[in-house]
């Protein structure tokens, strides 16, 4: 047994209340090494005869990856508390692993074992439960639809003319997306993520001159309120995006900095290293990456802090948002997160919290920052086997059965699910515009565990490289949209509003072990769902003897399979329901 590769410790991932009754319960181990797992467990005051009271489940294999085999399971301590350890067995051994190592013998004495102390209810990570059933629908306001030229920065060009730049304007507008709404809903879209739309200087808006107020560009006040009871109307959430780790170069207090120096009040709003102030060849203050037009904010600063989180609760107070996605999220201090939430919450407890993290977030995703990031590792693994063909499907498996086992299940199931975005090239121009690869991507997507999220212009057949490419005029001359696309991607959102195991229900089970053929199974307690995907440009055959009980049927097609074969066209799929 290799001992080394074990790995269990009572927090985070590995120990959690999945709700007010239920602690979820995993155990890491070399991958094929262990022939099963089974938890010791009791209540840690419950003795009879000096003898403490101890029961064994099994647990179950739930997935593995190129190192490591991941067992767990769901138990109901009857007391909301618990000693527990694990009965490990290969095929030559077996040993007790607790807290304090490995025993040949069951240790007798429940200072050994891990410590689950109580299952308190204020504990349990709890985000909104609407999000995992929302599909969101990212909006780069100024590129989306002009509805009133009248307000057009002067400088605006003619609607999709001219291709993107990093400062040029083309008009887009609140009243644009009011009159596309119906767009959205024929979609089967229930959510819209607003990349920034407060006063600032650029096209992009990261560089906020003004918290509190729109850009005139896009409208006023209350054009913003008419668009949110409009969605609001329709069932579709609104997500405002923040961007508190910096501010722009013209924020006022910023100004100050520059006209008074040492001597301005907000010098201690800023992270400035060095005065007078220099923008080159680096800046003299800490900015976003290098850029000298956007200057890090101090979020230790209290008046920073008590500005910030008075603009957190202003939009939702008075505009009634339902979600705040926070830029740059890993570089502000979790302090300061911490106090966000609880501003945010006392507003709207049902408030949606995503913050933009690449890598690791274990730390913001424990119940008191965020509901969720945005998953930019299933983005990767997703986009590097199918467009870069970087990967083997195995590998993609590997690493997504990792990702899965990095967080919670509460976690999972409200995660950001992303294959594009306003800072990546199109999924499209990605995939060499190869329309089937594309649609692979996408059943991946809208059937993984969170809440999808679909870039403008995508679901039309946009294409374009990294930014400014990615950037276009959204194209709303029908002629001009691929509207194949549009219709799959609305068929594969039903399904997932249909089909319970589609969506976030339920588990999810790679098993992929080809170069090319995906393979993945949804369950419930109603269905079970078989997912095929082949990214090759030849035919595949594939088995599904073994998950057949009854019958199989397609449904794509609505097919059934008589025999225990799937024929796959050349970067075709199956999704089929097993009965």
């Amino acid at each position: 047994m290799q001992k080394e590769a074990i790995y269990h410790r009572p927090k985070n991932n590995f120990a959690y209340p999945y709700n007010n009754e239920t602690l979820h319960i995993k155990l890491q181990a070399k991958k094929g090494d262990l022939t099963s797992v089974s938890l010791i467990h009791g209540d840690p005051y419950d003795w009879e005869d000096h003898a403490w009271q101890s029961m064994k489940h099994p647990m179950t294999l739930t997935g593995s990856d190129s190192l490591f085999d991941y067992w767990d399971i769901a138990i109901n301590p009857p007391y909301r508390r618990l000693r527990y350890g694990f009965l490990l067995e290969d095929k030559q051994e077996a040993f007790f692993y607790t807290e304090k190592g490995f025993y040949t013998e069951q240790p007798e004495d429940t200072n050994d074992y891990f410590s689950f102390p109580f299952l308190n209810g204020k504990d349990v990570f709890r985000a909104p439960e609407w999000v995992k059933d929302t599909i969101w629908y990212q909006i780069f306001p100024e590129r989306f639809a002009n509805g009133d030229p009248s307000i057009d920065p002067e400088e605006s060009l003619p609607w999709g003319e001219f291709p993107p730049t990093p400062t040029n304007f083309f008009g887009g507008d609140f009243q644009g997306v009011m009159d596309h709404l119906n767009h959205l809903s024929k979609l089967g879209i229930n959510g819209i993520y607003f990349t920034p739309f407060f006063k600032a200087h650029s096209n992009h808006k990261y560089d906020t001159i003004d918290y509190m107020e729109i850009d005139p560009q896009f409208g006023d006040k209350e054009t913003f309120k008419k668009l949110v009871n409009a969605c609001h109307e329709r069932g579709i959430k609104i997500m405002l995006d923040a961007v508190f780790n910096h501010s722009g170069y013209h924020f006022e207090p910023f100004q100050d900095v520059l006209l008074n120096g040492e001597n301005s009040r907000y010098r201690d709003w800023f992270h400035v290293r060095s005065f007078p102030i220099e923008t080159e060849p680096l800046p003299s203050y800490d900015t976003f990456a290098f850029q000298p037009t956007m200057p890090k904010l101090n979020t230790e600063n209290p008046e920073v802090r008590e500005y910030l989180l008075n603009v957190g609760r202003y939009w939702v107070e008075e505009f009634d948002i339902d979600g705040w996605r926070l830029d740059v999220a890993n570089e502000v201090d979790h302090a300061f997160w911490r106090d966000f939430r609880n501003e945010v919450k006392k507003v709207k407890p049902e408030l949606y919290i995503l913050g933009e993290i690449w890598h690791d977030s274990m730390p913001w995703l424990q119940g008191d920052q965020f509901d969720a990031v945005m998953n930019y590792p299933f983005t990767s693994a997703v986009l590097d086997h199918f467009a870069h063909k970087k990967i083997a499907a195995d590998t993609m498996a590997d690493r997504l059965t990792s990702l899965l086992h990095s967080y919670p299940a509460n976690v999972n199931d409200v995660a950001f699910n992303l294959l594009g975005s306003h800072d990546t090239p199109r999924m499209l121009t990605l995939a060499n515009e190869n329309k089937d690869l594309v649609k692979l991507m996408y059943i991946m997507q809208l059937s993984f565990p969170g809440s999808p999220c679909i870039y403008y212009g995508d679901e039309i057949g946009m294409t374009g490289g990294a930014d400014p490419g990615c950037r276009y005029c959204m194209i709303w001359d029908e002629e001009k949209q691929d509207k194949e696309l549009f219709h799959f991607l609305q068929q594969l959102i039903s399904l997932r509003k249909t089909h319970e195991a589609f969506g976030t229900a339920g588990s999810y089970e790679l098993f992929t072990t080809s170069e090319t053929i995906t393979q993945f199974i949804k369950r419930t307690e109603k269905e079970t769902l078989l997912f095929l995907l082949n990214n090759a440009d030849s035919s595949s055959s594939v088995s599904i003897a073994n998950f057949v009980q009854h019958r199989a049927k397609s449904l794509v097609s609505n097919q059934e399979f008589n025999d225990a074969t799937v024929h796959l066209k050349p970067y075709g799929y199956e999704i089929i329901s097993l009965i």
